[in-house]
């Protein structure tokens, strides 16, 4: 069996009046994440660690954003993608693991919600997800509540 390892980031400005939605999930919030498509910073970050542990692009390659197609769109839809295009590789997701920053909203109430919905799309169960979620103490445009990021790493197997 062959196992590979991916590493994923990604960051998006806050703008009030818009949807906060991480890992697929709405989260109460007065700012969410701006992008042309949701901006689910989680599921970009974790499709990047994906598509490196398979050798593959980046998310941007694959589901650009000056196209129109990708406008507004969920974010679930390119993590299902995302997999399918790994298993054309031949390869399975084995773990993924993942970090959020942001000061607000808090996220840990989110998480096992989080995980039930990633779980599927990723063919793992929600205990083979780590998700975590820190603050970046005030510093930065994290700190200053300007913008968000997170990190993921994942872990691929052969089929």
């Amino acid at each position: 069996m062959k196992i590979r390892v991916g590493f994923g980031y990604d960051v998006h400005r806050l703008q009030d009046g818009r949807t906060c939605k991480l890992g697929g999930v709405i989260i109460t919030s007065d700012k969410g994440p701006y992008g042309h498509s949701d901006a689910d910073v989680l599921i970009h970050a974790m499709c990047d660690a994906l598509l490196g542990a398979a050798g593959l692009r980046d998310i941007g390659f694959y589901f650009p954003n000056n196209d129109e197609a990708y406008r507004g769109i969920d974010s679930t839809v390119l993590l299902e993608e995302v997999v399918d295009l790994i298993g054309k590789k031949g390869f399975t997701v084995s773990n993924i693991d993942a970090t959020l920053v942001l000061e607000q909203p808090k996220v840990n109430p989110y998480i096992a919600e989080i995980k039930s919905v990633l779980a599927p799309l990723l063919n793992i169960t929600a205990d083979d997800i780590g998700i975590k979620a820190t603050t970046n103490e005030k510093l930065g445009y994290v700190g200053r509540e300007e913008g968000v990021c997170a990190y993921a790493v994942a872990l691929i197997q052969s089929i």
